[in-house]
């Protein structure tokens, strides 16, 4: 399955020579060449293309484009897999527009599920949609075997990565648009990265009236004040310059057609900005031509007004020139990108992000979802020599590690391994973090992660082997039993069995028989013939299972379920001897 970018490939005017566009498209006829049956997913609307409503008229656009036919699949449900009528009279096929599904929004696992069915390897190649947590971009990774990044999705996330680069300068960053204090983390990342912020949007109101200079107070957004001075402060003791508007042309819903030059510190009542002034644009052109490194990020533009845009291609045609001079330049959001291709003579020379979303949400420093949900998509490496003090020790890894007592009592008791709990919850994830900052631990950590996708990348980078991995009452909290063995799939077991060492094991308890059962029937079957179950005196006395805990260490649901009075049902596996 692939799970395309409607804004890429659905557009009204696509140019196919376009390296993102081109991306895009190499995805599917790399697959379809290859031989693989494709089913083809996305969401779609008119304002990408008003000709393409239904997922009929869509397939034949595909179709189009790809030189193959695209066959669409009705008949999207819950309860209902989608009907792929003649599977062996075509390869790709078109699910119905995901848009009109609420249970895409709100990452139904049935809904997923259900996308996914029959699916062996998905491919995300939908960038725009990364930073939301939708059932095609994130849930279905749950239930195939392989999740990887496309080539657009790819060259996105290189291009994304290129932002927090300080290898060339000066570097500076041109921000338009508003929401001040939504963005302010985000503005903090830029100005600790940067040599010099511009500001060009509605956001300069803002750091003008940081700075003391007289603006108009409804041009100001309430509550943003704080946040300007901070980014003020910030940039001050870096010693970085601050570019704002001294003058602007504006408007007067009196006076319709008229555009009247006004300096920033002085616009009369009644006058409202719609664009910068020549002084404005010739002190950006002034710092912009000394620099290595640009980012332009956000709208020039003022008021709700779409009619001017003259600084948009006035700061166009100055990186044009840039980009003659060797200069890395980055544009982000769809106004600048489409500006750009207007006024560039050479597009290739520039990294366009269109989503402006992505990267806001990228520079705030937080995790894109579709990201992390795939394969070996960690989103930055590990240092484990400032991690552990030997990284070179056995490593134990608690998968689903909730509260931490299993890794906090394991590492107190064993000081000749390293513990490496991997949550999903951050919360929890933080308070463990605290506790083992507090205590004299050196051999404890924790990330927040969802280990289901990223285990093979975090443990593969580990220095030392593998000796131990416990999954211990997977998902605890849910209200139905049944749901509890979902987060162990068949991409996480192949992970474990590969990565372990040589007489390596592993450890699985449950409070739910039937969870434990499936536990082990997974990682037998998914386990390559690597791994086969310890059986020993009181294995057998108790049905197979394990009567007792045999670490003397117990996870904090472990500890209420004993406390309560319930069974635990507990297994061992090792790897066999000579199998890596």
């Amino acid at each position: 399955m692939v799970r395309f970018d409607s804004t890429m490939l659905l557009r009204e005017e696509m140019d196919q020579q376009t390296r993102e566009v081109s991306n895009a498209l190499f995805t599917i006829k790399y697959l379809y060449e290859a031989g693989a049956k494709i089913i083809l997913a996305s969401d779609w609307s008119v304002t990408s293309n008003p000709k393409l409503v239904l997922a009929e008229s869509v397939a034949d656009f595909l179709s189009s484009i790809l030189q193959c036919k695209v066959v669409p699949v009705s008949c999207i449900s819950c309860n209902i897999p989608p009907k792929m009528e003649g599977l062996e009279k075509a390869d790709i096929f078109l699910l119905e527009n995901l848009s009109e599904f609420k249970e895409e929004v709100a990452n139904c696992s049935k809904f997923a599920q259900m996308l996914s069915s029959g699916v062996d390897i998905f491919v995300n190649d939908s960038f725009s949609q990364s930073h939301k947590i939708l059932a095609s971009t994130v849930g279905v990774t749950r239930f195939c075997h392989s999740c990887v990044a496309g080539f657009y999705f790819e060259e996105s996330l290189c291009q994304l990565k290129k932002v927090a680069e300080t290898s060339r300068n000066p570097y500076v960053a041109v921000i338009g648009g508003g929401n001040f204090f939504d963005k302010a983390a985000a503005l903090h990342f830029l100005a600790s990265r940067c040599d010099g912020l511009v500001f060009v949007g509605r956001m300069s109101f803002q750091i003008m009236h940081a700075l003391g200079v007289s603006v108009p107070l409804n041009f100001v957004e309430h509550g943003a004040l704080r946040e300007a001075l901070d980014i003020v402060r910030f940039a001050q003791n870096r010693d970085i310059q601050i570019l704002y508007p001294k003058d602007f042309w504006c408007k007067n819903d009196c006076l319709p057609g008229k555009l009247e030059l006004f300096p920033a510190h002085s616009i009369l009542d009644g006058w409202v900005p719609v664009d910068l002034g020549p002084m404005s644009l010739g002190e950006i052109n002034s710092l912009l031509t000394e620099c290595k490194k640009v980012i332009w990020i956000g709208p020039v533009k003022f008021s709700n007004s779409n009619q001017h845009t003259n600084g948009a291609s006035k700061l166009a045609q100055m990186l044009d020139l840039l980009s003659q001079s060797n200069c890395d330049l980055t544009v982000v959001g769809n106004m600048a990108c489409k500006v750009i291709m207007q006024e560039s003579s050479s597009i290739s020379e520039f990294n366009m992000l269109e989503n402006a979303s992505v990267v806001w949400e990228f520079l705030k420093g937080r995790k894109l979802p579709g990201v992390t949900a795939l394969d070996r998509a960690y989103p930055f490496e590990i240092n484990w020599n400032a991690t552990y003090c030997d990284p070179m020790q056995p490593l134990v890894v608690d998968i689903g590690s909730g509260n931490g007592l299993f890794i906090l009592g394991m590492a107190r008791k064993r000081k000749d391994l390293n513990f490496l709990g991997l949550e999903i919850n951050e919360k929890l994830v933080w308070r463990c973090l605290d506790s083992v900052q507090q205590s004299t631990i050196k051999n404890g950590y924790f990330i927040a992660t969802n280990a289901t996708s990223t285990f093979r990348s975090i443990v593969s980078s580990y220095p030392g082997k593998l000796v131990l991995v416990s999954i211990q009452c997977p998902n605890p909290n849910f209200n139905k039993p049944e749901y509890r063995w979902r987060m162990l799939q068949r991409a996480l077991v192949e992970a474990v069995a590969d990565l372990l060492t040589s007489d390596g094991k592993v450890f699985l308890q449950s409070d739910i028989e039937a969870v434990a059962v499936r536990m082990r029937e997974q990682f037998l079957k998914y386990g390559k013939g690597k791994l086969s179950v310890v059986h020993d005196q009181d294995a057998e006395i108790n049905r197979g299972w394990l009567e007792e805990n045999p670490f003397g260490v117990r996870s904090d649901w472990e500890q209420h379920v004993i406390d309560r009075g319930a069974p635990m049902y507990r297994l061992m596996l090792s790897k066999s001897t000579g199998v890596e």
